[in-house]
């Protein structure tokens, strides 16, 4: 009955501040406990069953856990053979490394007092290794159990029906080929919006955001608007932002468009799937109102791209101190063991 009631109650508190606001980070969180402890409540009410779901799920997550650094790793080197050697393009391949020295560290933390015998004691260099390899595991766990909390949500928005009438669709950019043309993850991008707006009932504006680069002939929104007109979307229902840099300008030049007009102001932003939650926190942050859609995104190009919106939203100020917070209080026990022994 407990495990029900909690479910109901996380469930009930991720309604009400999803509604209010899609972007707050704690809907990660109620998210998180929510399926938890539905997971719970089911098992619990599983009957004679339950014994043989727990073993499975046990099973089923630790086979799991030791194929997450292998999955990276692979990941990470697909990555750079097909989009080039980058800091960003290896964040798989080094997120990989470090779950897989994690779990190394994890295994040699429980074993280590039992194989020790006599040597696995205070000051000896066995007792010291075995202390580390804790304050690593716990690490990584720690760091791994927050970026799957993140990842989880991140999907959420993308399987949670909108509402549809929109008045504006804002497009975000990215980069352009060499002779000016839309690349592949801009063009996917482009043909969300084209679906949302043939979806809507009443046809709303365009607004293809993005300025234009020093390497670059023309703006990202002039080769938005292009492919778009290519696409069969009028002309007139193309309003071009084409002052913007990052995705912050994206979004604030956009809503200036949209302030200067009259009438309804219903508005979603059309970006890459991995993009959305972190668009919709820079939308609170200038004060539009909106909702998101996220396009395709090749399977390859995914975990990394997700791994960088993760290491973007924690890097703010209010979130990198509540994640040190949270490291703080998981990595006590560790820190605690210097002074006792």
């Amino acid at each position: 009955m407990f495990f029900i009631v909690a479910a109901l109650i996380f469930w009930a508190l991720l309604a009400l501040s999803f509604i209010n606001d899609r972007s707050r980070y704690r809907n990660c969180y109620l998210l998180f406990f929510a399926l938890v402890f539905t997971v719970f409540a089911l098992t619990a009410m599983a009957g004679p069953a339950q014994d043989a779901i727990i073993t499975i799920l046990f099973v089923v997550i630790f086979l799991a856990l030791l194929s997450v650094p292998f999955f990276l790793v692979i990941n990470g080197i697909l990555m750079i053979k097909r989009e080039g050697r980058s800091l960003a393009n290896l964040l798989s391949l080094v997120l990989g490394l470090f779950v897989g020295l994690g779990e190394v560290a994890t295994f040699l933390a429980i074993t280590m007092p039992g194989i020790g015998g006599e040597q696995w004691q205070a000051g000896t260099q066995l007792y010291e290794l075995s202390r580390f390899s804790m304050f690593l595991s716990v690490t990584v766990i720690y760091t791994s159990m927050t970026f799957v909390i993140f990842m989880i949500y991140c999907v959420f928005l993308q399987i949670i029906p909108i509402k549809r009438d929109f008045d504006y669709v804002i497009i975000h950019g990215a980069g352009l080929l060499p002779d000016g043309r839309v690349s592949k993850l801009l063009s996917d991008r482009l043909d969300k919006a084209i679906e949302v707006y043939r979806k809507d009932p009443s046809p709303p504006i365009m607004i293809p955001s993005g300025g234009k680069g020093d390497d670059e002939a023309v703006s990202e929104a002039e080769a938005m608007a292009r492919y778009l007109i290519e696409k069969g979307i009028p002309a007139e229902q193309i309003i071009k932002e084409d002052r913007s840099t990052t995705t912050y300008e994206n979004l604030k030049f956009s809503k200036e468009i949209i302030d200067a007009r009259e009438g309804s102001k219903y508005t979603v932003l059309v970006t890459s799937n991995y993009h959305v939650y972190r668009a919709l926190r820079y939308c609170r942050k200038i004060g539009l109102k909106c909702t998101g859609v996220g396009s395709h995104t090749a399977f390859y190009y995914w975990p990394s791209a997700l791994i960088r919106e993760y290491i973007a939203v924690h890097a703010e100020k209010k979130h990198l101190i509540i994640f040190i917070a949270g490291w703080l209080m998981c990595m006590l026990p560790v820190i605690l063991s210097y002074f006792v022994s």
